[in-house]
């Protein structure tokens, strides 16, 4: 039978929960309650009319923690309700649960921590997101870009929601991909701009690409063949494997530290609410994507900032803004530049272009989401520029190179690189998030 700690709190008179208590136990064996708050029904002390021992704390968080470390049980079962737990309580309290490995389960939902499905030998670092956009691939890009430079052979797992029906070797430190051959990917049905082909370009390291698709509130997928991948990444020999998650879905995949990254834009609720804390919890170093004007303000930030720290005060939290590099040169050219960067900062970074490659950007667009409009766009730029540049997201192949090849207009392909901004170190987080993977890994796990 399994065990579970119940949450009970003191705006339910005492019998009432008490035989709430019995009922659960016909079916869990209850080990004992953990006492939310309220003061409504029940008076201090009287924690003997529940006939199950009952853990109390500062908090509601810090009688369910308690009550998880003494006891370890499988679920948590909330009997409680408002006005004591507010839905956002109920959140955070179930992160806490899931972070210990534990289901939250309440009258109508149950929250179920995502289960590795495979143990690694390779040490693994995972880099998983509050959603989608926020730069997980960029951000993986340059972790691995960075550990090579550093002599660690690096293998990326890549999951995403246009994966490959099995999971794809590419040699990317062997074997220099160019848009000639993603073209060629594209028009063999393929998506030639998943997460693994911008790895292996961008970073020159041996990549897995691996398909998902569903994810659920904490990040566990409905489908994905992920664990197959990093069982071949297993066979490879290197020094680290890179678990690179999709959206806010995390890889399926046991990782000994775990690097999270958030979008500045979000705002505070992406990590103080819903699973939140759940994912503050994995994190051993947070990333702050994305973080300048106009996605967000110096104080938005610092509000981020605030509410990381407010729930792991311990972590590493790095600010980071994106600039784009070409993959070729671009010196003299007059530029179509295609983001998926918000409107509003596509002038900026269409000045760095001018300022760091020496070309001049005519036109712009932050449609590579938006085939229709996209193409519209490319068409009408074609016969006033020389070069397409365009990251490598979205509609990039099939739309933007596609349409350049018929127009007999070049394009070249931009990595999205993270720069740290305030004085933060990015680098050095990257070091110590591998050191703690290999050391964690040599222990048999974090």
């Amino acid at each position: 039978m399994s065990t579970v700690v119940a949450l009970i709190d003191g705006e339910h008179y005492p019998p009432v929960v008490r035989s709430a208590l019995a009922a659960l136990s016909s079916e869990f064996d209850v080990v004992t309650a953990a006492f939310v708050g309220g003061t409504e029904k029940v008076d201090a002390g009287q924690d003997d009319v529940y006939g199950v021992p009952v853990v109390r704390g500062a908090s509601a968080a810090e009688a369910l923690i308690a009550a998880i470390e003494r006891y370890q049980p499988h679920a948590v079962v909330d009997l409680s309700d408002e006005p004591v737990l507010s839905a956002d309580d109920r959140f955070r309290l179930a992160s806490i649960a899931l972070a210990h490995g534990v289901e939250y389960r309440g009258a109508d939902f149950v929250f179920m921590p995502p289960r590795a499905k495979l143990d690694l030998r390779t040490p693994a670092l995972a880099i998983i997101g509050t959603g989608k956009r926020v730069g997980k691939t960029a951000v993986s890009a340059h972790v691995a870009r960075e550990l090579k430079g550093r002599g660690v052979d690096v293998a990326v797992v890549a999951m995403g929601r246009g994966g490959p029906v099995a999971p794809e070797l590419i040699r990317g430190d062997e074997v220099e991909l160019t848009t000639a051959d993603l073209l060629a990917l594209a028009r063999q049905g393929k998506h030639a701009a998943s997460d693994n082909y911008e790895d292996a370009m961008m970073s020159r390291v041996t990549t897995v690409g691996c398909r998902r698709c569903g994810g659920g509130l904490a990040g566990e997928t409905f489908f994905s063949n992920v664990a197959e991948g990093a069982r071949l990444a297993d066979t490879l020999g290197k020094d680290l494997v890179i678990l690179e998650g999709s959206g806010a879905a995390i890889p399926p995949v046991a990782a000994d530290a775990t690097l999270l990254v958030v979008g500045a834009g979000q705002g505070p609720r992406y990590v103080e609410g819903y699973f939140g804390p759940f994912r503050l919890a994995r994190a051993d170093g947070v990333v702050i994507a994305g973080a300048e004007e106009p996605v967000a303000t110096p104080a938005e930030v610092d509000e981020l900032v605030t509410a990381i720290r407010s729930v792991r005060p311990d972590v590493p939290v790095v600010r980071t803004v994106f600039r784009p590099r070409p993959l070729q040169p671009i010196e003299g050219a007059r530029v179509f530049f295609a983001s998926t960067a918000p409107p509003a900062l596509l002038d900026h970074l269409a000045r760095h272009l001018e300022a760091s490659c020496g070309c001049t950007v005519v036109a712009t667009s932050s449609n590579l989401s938006n085939r229709a409009a996209l193409r519209d766009e490319v068409a009408a730029a074609a016969g006033v520029v020389d070069v397409f540049v365009t990251e490598l997201k979205a509609a990039a192949v099939d739309v933007v190179a596609a349409l350049g090849d018929e127009l007999g207009v070049p394009t070249i392909l931009a990595d999205n690189v993270p720069e740290p901004v305030g004085g933060d170190g990015f680098d050095g987080l990257v070091c110590s998030l591998h050191e703690l993977a290999r050391a964690r890994g040599a222990k048999g796990g974090g």
